[in-house]
């Protein structure tokens, strides 16, 4: 049976987080700029996360989506997603609980593919918070397709590999001790069999941010994704993930659960312009009565709450899925589905309350700005939806066989003249009858009937 319930001890767990994300951590979202929370070198804001990651950690919330003896809690995925459900309220909250992405993916893949000489120098610095990691995939021609990616590592004389390319948009590369870059490294085979990882220190010679870039609305410089080029970074087997062409098998590792995560927060950002939409049409009068009353205005509110209901409980049974089935793969359309729902709801939901706020919904005064692009970067990030769309479609497709009757599978009249064949007996006795009935046999009988 699907259940999305929790033993009442959980339950409190994410009772208190509800209460400590709304009353201790949202504030800091007042007063630091959204990347400044991977910053590790912003005393101030450090000031304000230590007490704060200290009370998480007495909880037993750190970094929960790790195991256990990782020093997180090795909840399965529907744990993790109501925990994100709550997290998603404040850009600042997965910081302070240990889940801020890309740090979770990457101390996951180091945790399973890792060496012990990796997981001493990256994972456990990764793990208490001491730094930060960027995930350097997509390329400034190729985007998010790898199968044009130039990047490549060229195995030298000595044993040793020269990396060399550019990569744009590489998450938090301005504040990351490492990067984990995806190099190809056997051109003469698909790339999905032919590309690798490799772990490099931020300050390896030949490592050069050329620039970096924010989004919509920051101001020019201030942004933390980094464009970068690998100029001759030489780097050897100690610093692969893994094994040579073992890229993919390990990024999708990553990709599975943190994209349900994702969704959730999605379902908490969407909520949150809700809540504020709706706080809004009790308390504005105009045209001779509050918004609520407004007919057009309900038609909003029901709408937005009914596409968030469904997409909550659509990743919630994703969720379920993966805990039950324990396989990434064999729930990928619905893990791309709940990537692609995730910015639709969010964008149509934010846009609908900034709407309904006004001119005050469209200043800088209100979040719906930095929420609308949110909810863009989560149609792009991690892949764009249209490829995830082209993901579930195949999947779905898969269970099928193709329709090869002359006039497909369900045409009236073959189906009528099947199931007259079918129950012939019965049909003789009284009783009224579908009119299609008449209109086959008369076909029949003038031997215009065919299949």
């Amino acid at each position: 049976m699907i259940s999305f319930d929790v033993e009442p001890e959980y339950q409190e767990q994410l009772d208190w987080a509800r209460a400590f994300v709304r009353e201790e951590v949202e504030p800091i979202d007042f007063l630091f700029h959204q990347d400044q929370v991977y910053n590790p070198a912003n005393q101030s804001l450090r000031a304000i996360l230590a007490p704060l990651r200290e009370q998480v950690r007495a909880r037993g919330l750190w970094a929960c989506h790790l195991p256990k003896s990782l020093g997180g809690d090795g909840y399965g995925q529907v744990k993790l997603a109501l925990l994100n459900e709550i997290l998603g309220y404040s850009f600042a909250a997965p910081t302070v609980f240990g889940t801020a992405a890309p740090d979770t993916g990457n101390a996951e893949i180091l945790a399973h593919f890792g060496t012990d000489e990796q997981k001493r120098t990256y994972l456990q610095p990764l793990l208490d918070g001491d730094i930060v990691s960027c995930y350097s995939m997509t390329e400034p021609v190729g985007g998010a397709d790898p199968r044009v990616f130039t990047t490549r590592a060229i195995r030298q004389h000595d044993g040793t590999w020269k990396l060399s390319g550019r990569k744009w948009y590489s998450s938090n590369a301005r504040w990351a001790s490492f990067l984990i870059v995806f190099a190809v490294t056997d051109p003469d085979v698909p790339v999905h069999q032919g590309a690798s990882l490799f772990l490099v220190p931020r300050e390896r010679e030949g490592v050069r941010i050329i620039r970096n870039v924010g989004t919509v609305g920051d101001l020019p410089g201030t942004g933390s994704e980094g464009y970068i080029h690998y100029d001759d970074v030489v780097v050897t087997d100690a610093d692969l993930l893994g094994a040579p062409g073992d890229a993919f098998k390990i990024a999708q590792y990553r990709l599975g659960g943190g994209r349900v995560h994702h969704a959730m927060r999605s379902v908490a950002q969407a909520q949150k312009a809700l809540d504020l939409l709706c706080r809004r049409a009790l308390g504005r009068y105009t045209q001779g009565s509050l918004l609520s009353d407004k007919q057009m205005v309900q038609d909003v509110i029901a709408e937005c709450w009914m596409d968030i209901q469904q997409f909550r409980l659509f990743v919630l049974h994703t969720a379920w899925k993966i805990d039950k089935e324990q396989n990434y793969k064999s729930v990928r359309e619905h893990i791309s589905a709940a990537k692609t729902l995730g910015a639709r709801v969010v964008v149509n939901t934010v846009s609908k309350a900034m709407h309904l706020h006004g001119s005050l919904g469209l200043s800088n005064e209100l979040p719906f700005g930095e929420m609308l692009m949110r909810g863009f970067v989560m149609g792009m990030a991690d892949g764009p939806d249209e490829a995830h769309k082209v993901a579930v479609a195949k999947q779905v497709l898969r269970q099928y066989q193709p329709d090869e009757a002359e006039f497909t599978a369900m045409h009236q009249v073959t189906q009528v003249g099947n199931a007259m064949d079918k129950f012939a007996a019965e049909l003789a006795l009284p009783g009224e009858k579908s009119p299609w009935i008449d209109y086959v046999r008369e076909l029949q009988e003038e031997g215009l009937y065919g299949h």
